[in-house]
């Protein structure tokens, strides 16, 4: 199929992140079309330097009560005049969309009169990479190949990272605490190697506390772009991280181990990658370091 297609994937990073294999088959599905994407301001870098996008549209997810913005998303919409929409965010706001195209392009999705509705009654019940696989093979998409990430690189020479080292996430959602594992401290000098912490300004807190048990620690925190995140994850020898998109970069990466609670359920979001593990454990707070550092260990030592 040529003309022109549009898919849909607004957020979180870590979905985003797993987007990537259906990216991949969609652009591998499409050879000759031309690909939009419409996201928001945060992934609009990451997917303009992707292989899988001719053009990037950043204004994906305007506030519901900026009625000028999201006439304007109308307008830019139906004067694409798309032949086929895969709406991977599968929301309520995303289904809207088809709306606002005029209903003409064929739609891969959940929105109401699409033709190629993802009808499996268990979608809510799948990982989200199998919900996505799902939902493109009952649009067509056979093949699945796996993502280039050749893109994903970038310059680490102003931050000194040792040969071998581990890189902790430990922050996560301001507004999910239940998500924070309080044990990176106690887990870095467990490690038996160098590490790195990685994590927005809003985590050198966190860092500092870690660095008060392991002084050597580098602290990353706020100082790397996602493509900085991804190439320090590669370089890693390990990376542990909570339910968190950074913790999903990495796991793309590096051999890493992802650390949940009672507030998510990994069998729907757990991060993928080629060699990843899950300690689950309720209440998260009470995970017993050892027990974390015995099993990023053992990650690391796994063939790829």
């Amino acid at each position: 199929m040529s003309g022109r297609v549009l898919v849909i994937k607004l957020a979180a990073l870590g979905d985003f992140v797993q987007a990537f294999g259906p990216f991949a088959a969609i652009r591998a599905h499409h050879p000759g079309a031309r690909i939009t994407l419409l996201t928001t301001r945060p992934f609009a870098e990451l997917a303009r330097r992707s292989p899988w996008f001719d053009e990037v549209w950043d204004d994906g997810r305007p506030r519901n009560t900026d009625l000028r913005a999201n006439l304007a998303l109308v307008r830019r919409l139906r004067a694409a005049r798309f032949d086929r929409v895969y709406d991977l965010q599968t929301s309520s706001r995303s289904s809207r969309y088809r709306w606002f195209t005029g209903g003409a392009p064929e739609w891969s999705g959940i929105a109401r009169g699409a033709s190629h509705p993802h009808a499996n009654p268990d979608r809510d019940h799948m990982h989200t990479v199998e919900r996505q696989r799902d939902q493109l093979r009952m649009a067509g998409i056979t093949d699945f190949p796996a993502p280039d990430l050749s893109w994903l690189d970038a310059d680490l020479s102003a931050f000194a990272l040792p040969p071998r080292f581990a890189l902790l996430i430990p922050g996560a959602s301001p507004t999910r605490p239940g998500k924070r594992w309080p044990g990176f401290p106690a887990l870095a000098p467990r490690l038996g190697m160098p590490v790195a912490v990685a994590g927005g300004p809003a985590e050198t807190p966190l860092a500092d506390e870690i660095r008060a048990m392991v002084p050597d620690a580098l602290d990353l925190t706020g100082r790397t772009s996602l493509f900085q995140l991804a190439a320090i994850a590669r370089r890693a020898a390990l990376a542990v991280g909570n339910d968190t998109g950074p913790t999903h970069l990495a796991a793309i990466a590096c051999p890493t181990l992802a650390l949940f609670g009672g507030e998510s359920d990994p069998a729907l979001c757990a991060p993928r990658g080629p060699v990843v593990d899950v300690l689950r454990h309720e209440p998260l707070a009470s995970l017993p370091p050892e027990r974390v550092a015995e099993a990023a260990l053992r990650l690391a030592r796994m063939p790829p």
